[in-house]
């Protein structure tokens, strides 16, 4: 190859990754929840790591990230093309049992869809383990809480609607995003500044194989921690027949959601299992996202 040619296409490819790189997503660095140490931590908890390994379950064909020992909270702000930009805004909670967070699978992807159609990705790192003699969500609710405070205290700055601002949460995920949803009137912490004396109460909820909304042993009645009513935000719930976490337990959520007349809408496909977030499948289910996408949209959470 000539020279001149080989100068030409070097050229050519700086020019297209640089293109490339001005219509990637901005993502920032992370910032913390609570500058001088969460509530009630006591030190106690070893370091923070990926507790997956060789062994671990793949899902889609590749490997989780499997985040434990989570100390100090953060939230991370991905920001999609200015070109594309609708102005709001979903804080994104990973699942895993309370005790881990898949925060590739459920977390960092999810995120990037978000850009894709405009939207703003916020993702929480919040406590895991659960914490002895606490109740499983007691201090992700705290986390969840203040990041949605902070989000808003920053919508201004970050070119975000205050009013567009809603939550997604997988499994444990989800079940911290419903108790947010119906736990935002006072903050479960002393306030420490500004953010945590604006509105948490998000603007719509996405609830994708939530966890732990009913108790199976009562009848399938909502958890105490759900005191679903008419305050509650707008929902878009996601779910499969052959969850091993129990198709009920939207079932029986949205039921409430109905009866409170929350404007509402559920998903229920035959096959898929849990715990596949984003990543595609043969199953019906892998198309959650563009039904998702379309109820925002629908609803005017995307802008007119």
């Amino acid at each position: 190859m000539k020279k001149a040619s080989i100068r030409f296409l070097v050229a050519y490819c700086a020019l297209f990754l640089t293109a490339a790189l001005n219509l990637r997503a901005e993502v920032s660095p992370p910032i913390l929840l609570w500058p001088n140490g969460a509530p009630g931590e006591k030190g106690d908890i070893p370091e923070e790591k990926d507790t997956s390994n060789p062994e671990s379950r793949k899902t889609g064909g590749q490997y989780v990230t499997r985040l434990g020992n989570v100390t100090a909270p953060t939230i991370t702000f991905y920001r999609p093309p200015a070109d594309k930009d609708t102005g709001a805004a979903v804080v994104v909670f990973p699942g895993g049992g309370y005790n881990i967070l898949a925060f590739d699978l459920e977390g960092s992807e999810v995120c990037e869809w978000l850009n894709s159609i405009g939207v703003t990705g916020v993702l929480l790192k919040y406590r895991v383990p659960r914490r002895a003699g606490l109740e499983k969500h007691t201090a992700p609710l705290q986390d969840a809480q203040r990041s949605l405070g902070l989000v808003r205290l920053r919508a201004d700055a970050m070119g975000i609607d205050p009013k567009r601002i809603g939550i997604l949460g997988f499994s444990a995920g989800g079940h911290l995003a419903a108790a947010l949803s119906n736990n935002y009137g006072e903050r479960s912490y002393l306030a420490i500044d500004q953010s945590d004396r604006v509105s948490c109460r998000p603007d719509f909820t996405i609830l994708v194989y939530p966890a732990y909304l009913t108790v199976k042993s009562d009848g399938d009645k909502l958890s105490e921690e759900l005191p679903v009513n008419s305050k509650t935000p707008p929902t878009f719930l996601v779910q499969t027949q052959d969850d091993g976490v129990r198709v009920e337990s939207s079932l029986f959520y949205y039921l409430a959601l109905k009866n409170a007349e929350v404007p509402s809408e559920l998903h229920l496909y035959p096959t898929g299992g849990h715990g596949y977030g984003l990543r595609p499948s043969a199953h019906m289910v892998s198309h959650w996202p563009e039904r998702a996408g379309e109820w925002m949209r629908a609803s005017g959470f995307l802008g007119k």
